[in-house]
C-alpha cells in the first residue's frame, strides 16, 4: 500500500509525536504526587531512561506506549505501509527494553511496567485500584517486576538477576 502522504506530510506528523510527558505518563505522575511520592523524571544515568525514578525506593517506573513497545492489545494498530521497516523498528524497540530492564535488575533496581491501554481504552482499569497496587509494589520488597495491562489486570512476573 502506498503511502497517502507527502514525505514532508509524514515527517511533520512523525515530528508531533512526543518521547515525554505523555498523557498516561502524566496520569501515573499526578496519582503518585498526590500520595505524597517524590521522585525524578527521566534519568539519563538510568539505563533505559526510566519515565519515573523513585530513588528512595529503589523502584523505577515505565508508562509504555502499546504501539511503539509492541504490546499485544486493542490499542495496536500494525501498519500497512513500510511493514518491514515498521517490523524492524518496533522489533528493536522491544530488544532495547528488555536489556534496558535487565541491566536496572541487575543493578538492584524493581520495575513497574504500565502499558497505555491500562490508562485507557476498552480495557482501562479504575485508577483507585491499580494505583494502590502500584504503591503496594513500590514500598514493599518484591523483587520481580510488575506488569500493569488493561484488561487482564495486574501481573507480576519473575525475571533472573
Amino acid at each position: 500500500m502506498v503511502d497517502v502522504l507527502t514525505p514532508e506530510q509524514r515527517r511533520y506528523n512523525m515530528s508531533r509525536i512526543r518521547g515525554g510527558d505523555t498523557k498516561p505518563e502524566m496520569i501515573v505522575r499526578k496519582s503518585l504526587h498526590a500520595q505524597g511520592f517524590r521522585y525524578r523524571l527521566h534519568r539519563r544515568d538510568l539505563p533505559g531512561r526510566p519515565d519515573i525514578v523513585l530513588t528512595r525506593y529503589c523502584a523505577v517506573i515505565f508508562v509504555h506506549g502499546c504501539f511503539w513497545h509492541g504490546h499485544d492489545c486493542h490499542l495496536v494498530k500494525k501498519p500497512t505501509t513500510r511493514v518491514a521497516f515498521w517490523e524492524e523498528k518496533l522489533g528493536s524497540n522491544s530488544v532495547r527494553d528488555k536489556a534496558a530492564l535487565a541491566a536496572l535488575r541487575h543493578d538492584g533496581w524493581r520495575a513497574v511496567i504500565i502499558w497505555e491501554c491500562a490508562l485507557r481504552g476498552t480495557t482501562k482499569q479504575p485508577l483507585d485500584a491499580l494505583m494502590d497496587r502500584i504503591v503496594r509494589y513500590i514500598t514493599g520488597k518484591q523483587t520481580s517486576v510488575l506488569d500493569v495491562t488493561g484488561g487482564q489486570g495486574l501481573r507480576t512476573t519473575r525475571t533472573a538477576r
